[in-house]
């Protein structure tokens, strides 16, 4: 059998990671109790394999590993943890789960979180990204104008409500 359809060249290479999302220049992270929770789980899944890789005689220094673990690292000691005020807003603020209605009459349900925990097709959207900025500090019945690809949209916010903190 030819060496090309075994998985002895699969196992050396080192899994694709992408990189971390930036922060822009100078801008806390702010994250929610399920990013903060996130991240620390993450940090200890990393110390743990690093720790696996350190007791392991045949295993070598994985630079990846190591290079996530300081950006890691780095990257909480500069996290904020927000939580919500009670009573709860009135307005669109960080930590927010906002309705919005397009001209079309559709609606969409967005939670405005930190850069680490945005993941836009599950709903998240991070604090600096467009959507999210229009939106801030807007309330009930308010209309937002984001900028789209195809053209500036405008977004009624119809209902703002604030998870309880974990």
């Amino acid at each position: 059998m030819s060496k090309a359809f075994t998985k002895d060249d699969d196992a050396a290479a080192p899994p694709v990671v992408p990189r971390r999302a930036p922060l822009p220049e100078g801008q806390t992270n702010y994250v929610t109790a399920r990013g903060l929770a996130l991240l620390r789980a993450e940090l200890t899944a990393l110390r743990a394999e690093q720790a696996r890789r350190d007791t392991s005689a045949d295993a070598a220094p994985d630079t990846a590993l190591l290079e996530r673990l300081a950006e890691l690292e780095e990257r909480l000691a500069l996290t904020e943890l927000v939580t919500p005020g009670r009573p709860a807003p009135s307005e669109v603020r960080f930590g927010a789960v906002v309705t919005v209605r397009a001209e079309a009459g559709t609606e969409r349900t967005f939670s405005i979180v930190g850069v680490d925990e945005a993941n836009a097709s599950e709903g998240r959207v991070a604090f600096v990204a467009p959507i999210a900025r229009a939106l801030l500090g807007k309330r009930s019945g308010d209309v937002a104008t984001v900028r789209a690809p195809h053209g500036d949209e405008e977004l009624e916010i119809v209902r703002i409500v604030y998870e309880p903190s974990e």
